[in-house]
């Protein structure tokens, strides 16, 4: 009888993360059902939704408002060095300014994740006169993935690389109150 061939996986491709590649697999199937079945809503209704998010830095808030309302409020984590506006990639500061919720990634090395829209003009021509990269890829994002520290030290203190960590229950609830090209002004 001929060998059955081995079918081949991501996870064969790329040995060093099988573990993750399962993680990832199942968190997929498990937010796809959740979805299906009705139990976890896509999105709150339009009168429920959040019409801007304001980030206050030396608070460690994240607030969702509709209207001059706050309807939620959350605490978070910012940038290893939190004082300041970013003003280069590298720096691991957390923007200040005026954005926009612009991308959404279910698949990120976080437990959900939502693109700002840094750098915006003027963050660009800054850096651009003083001859750096303004940097990119700045979200509002839940805990890692792949946790390398116990889940206190991610709720205790800053550490990412300039993004806004919120807990994973906070970055469901961003998720689901805030809609594409939300505005979002993070203040000092």
């Amino acid at each position: 009888m001929p060998a059955v061939p081995k079918v081949k996986t991501v996870a064969d491709r790329n040995p060093a993360k099988p573990a993750n590649l399962q993680r990832r697999t199942l968190l997929r199937g498990m937010a796809a059902g959740l979805l299906t079945t009705g139990l976890m809503p896509v999105k709150a209704s339009a009168a429920e939704r959040a019409d801007r998010v304001v980030v206050r830095k030396a608070q460690r808030k994240v607030e969702l408002y509709r209207g001059e309302r706050i309807i939620r409020s959350f605490k978070c984590s910012l940038g290893l060095s939190p004082t300041g506006p970013k003003k280069r990639e590298g720096d691991f500061r957390t923007p200040e300014g005026n954005y926009y919720l612009d991308t959404r990634n279910f698949d990120s090395d976080y437990f959900l994740s939502i693109r700002i829209s840094y750098p915006n003009e003027d963050d660009q021509v800054w850096a651009q006169q003083n001859g750096v990269s303004a940097g990119n890829y700045i979200m509002i994002h839940g805990l890692p993935n792949q946790m390398e520290r116990p889940p206190s030290y991610y709720t205790s203190r800053d550490w990412t690389n300039g993004c806004i960590a919120v807990s994973n229950a906070d970055i469901v609830e961003v998720w689901m109150l805030t809609d594409y090209l939300t505005p979002i002004e993070i203040l000092a």
